[in-house]
């Protein structure tokens, strides 16, 4: 009868280390023995921590667009603005006086032809501002002329439904004054032609630019805004 043969159990062979990496473990050991395991990790952190900080110092970024150059807007689309508004400003001469050509440079220069957002979202083109409790305003940074130079403040500008309302309470304002002075821009109104009218804005304060005459006299003379006005009466 044989006999059962006792299966031997197979235990896994231990593999010997090279004197090198013993010698590594061992001061490995030392020196976690020294230091302790809360202090290694704290050291690994703060490398990390270096490590990320000389990364982010060498990224380079891809340059971001001007926005300005985003929003510049073609000859074209520049004419179409002003065509869109000829019939407006020569409706608003005939009931309030205001020439269409200072209607018109005002627009185009104070809204850059309708493309900065006060105009484009807001239908703003002439940088009305509104009272700060104004519900219906909407705040913006906007740049001011004050003593000899220029500042950039945060001011709450009106909200309109179309540019034809923007035009036309624009023209309202230079007919009938403001609130405190019905006379206020006697001298716009009086004037007989454009450069009168654009000088009269001057010496009223409707800016704080100390060029705005001439850029507006510049505006119209560039355009030839001039062939859209109407005889005066």
């Amino acid at each position: 009868m044989p006999t059962k043969r006792k299966s031997r159990r197979k235990y896994p062979t231990r593999t010997k280390m090279s004197p090198r990496r013993r010698k590594l473990q061992r001061q490995f050991n030392q020196f976690m023995q020294k230091v302790g395991y809360l202090s290694f990790f704290i050291l690994i952190f703060i490398a990390l921590i270096i490590f990320l900080v000389i990364r982010y110092q060498n990224f380079q970024p891809e340059p971001t667009p001007d926005p300005g150059q985003e929003q510049r807007l073609s000859q074209a689309q520049k004419e179409a603005f002003v065509k869109q508004l000829v019939p407006i400003a020569q409706r608003l001469q005939r009931e309030y006086g205001i020439l269409a050509s200072i209607s018109l440079s005002q627009a185009m220069l104070e809204s850059d032809f309708g493309a900065s957002q006060l105009s484009a979202e807001y239908h703003n083109l002439f940088g009305v501002k509104t009272d700060a409790s104004d519900p219906q305003g909407i705040d913006f940074s906007t740049k001011e002329f004050v003593d000899g130079e220029w500042i950039t403040i945060v001011d709450r500008f009106k909200v309109y439904h179309s540019w034809e309302e923007s035009m036309e309470e624009h023209a309202k304002l230079l007919y009938y004054g403001t609130s405190w002075n019905a006379e206020y821009y006697q001298d716009v109104k009086q004037g007989r032609d454009y450069v009168a009218q654009a000088k009269g804005l001057q010496s009223a304060g409707y800016a704080t630019d100390p060029g705005y005459a001439d850029k507006i006299i510049a505006m119209i003379e560039e355009w030839q805004l001039y062939q859209y006005d109407q005889p005066l009466p």
